[in-house]
C-alpha cells in the first residue's frame, strides 16, 4: 500500500507560514498589544535581526493575516495590525500557550 503524498496538506500549508520561531511571536504580540510599529515589535520579538522581522512582516502581509497602515507620510511611518483572518489564529495561539505551560521553563523571561 503507498502512503498518501501529505507534502500540500493543511497543516503543511500552515507550517510554511509559521514553520519558523518569528512569525508567530508577531502574530502573539499583535493579538496581546493590537497595532505595533516596526521599532515595537523588534523589542518585543527579542532575538530576530531587523532584516528577519522585516522579512516576517511582509510574509504575513501577503497571506493576508495582518495590515500596514501608514500613520505619517513625512517621513513614512506604518504601524501593523492583525486582519480578521489573522485573529482568527487566536484559539491556535492560545492552544500554543497552553501546551507551553506543560513544558519546563527555559529561565528567559515570559511573555503573553
Amino acid at each position: 500500500m503507498t502512503e498518501p503524498d501529505r507534502t500540500n496538506c493543511p497543516v503543511a500549508r500552515a507550517l510554511g507560514l509559521f514553520g519558523d520561531r518569528w512569525t508567530l511571536l508577531i502574530v502573539r504580540d499583535l493579538l496581546l498589544d493590537g497595532p505595533r510599529r516596526f521599532s515595537d515589535l523588534a523589542r518585543t520579538v527579542a532575538g530576530s535581526s531587523p532584516a528577519i522581522l522585516s522579512n516576517r512582516l511582509k510574509r504575513l502581509e501577503q497571506a493576508g493575516l495582518i495590515e500596514r497602515r501608514f500613520y505619517s507620510q513625512h517621513p513614512p511611518r506604518a504601524e501593523y495590525l492583525l486582519t480578521p483572518k489573522g485573529e482568527s489564529l487566536g484559539p491556535v495561539l492560545g492552544a500554543l500557550r497552553q501546551f507551553g505551560e506543560t513544558l519546563p521553563d527555559s529561565g528567559g523571561p515570559a511573555r503573553g
